[in-house]
This record gives C-alpha cells, sequence and structure tokens, in this order.
C-alpha cells in the first residue's frame, strides 16, 4: 500500500520530527536498514520533500523510529 501525500504534507512532518530530534537522515536510514528496510538516501530525500510516496510499511518503521504517533506524521502543516 502507498500512501499519497494531499493537503497532509507527511514528507515535510517526517524531516520536522526527525531534526526536533536531532536525528540526520544517515542515522534514520541506518535504522531503518537494522529494521530491514532498505531504502537510498535519495529515495528518504525524496519522501521528506515530498517527491516520493511513502509506503505504509515505511511509515510504521519511521513512526517507531522516531518514536512518534501517527497523528503527528499526518498532520496538516498549517496545525
Amino acid at each position: 500500500m502507498v500512501i499519497k501525500n494531499d493537503d497532509i504534507n507527511i514528507g515535510y512532518n517526517i524531516k520536522r520530527i526527525r531534526i526536533s530530534k536531532n536525528m540526520k537522515q544517515k542515522e534514520l536510514l541506518e535504522r531503518m536498514q537494522l529494521k530491514g528496510l532498505n531504502i537510498s538516501r535519495e529515495i528518504l530525500s525524496q519522501i521528506e520533500r515530498g517527491k516520493h510516496h511513502v509506503t505504509a510499511t515505511q511509515l510504521k518503521v519511521i513512526k517507531e523510529i522516531l518514536d512518534t504517533t501517527y497523528d503527528e506524521l499526518l498532520k496538516k502543516v498549517n496545525e
């Protein structure tokens, strides 16, 4: 399943939360790999910019690594 951006910018929320936790993309990618998800830095960058769709599996793992909620990841930018 692929989750598409609409008026909710999931990628922006991933980046915002990642940065708030002082985590670099490289660290997020390494932790994703430890959980069995191998994506490139370019794909993660595209996800964060809203240029690439995030899968439900990727979103679940990112949620766990960033220790956040789906509500935060699916939050509208203006909220």
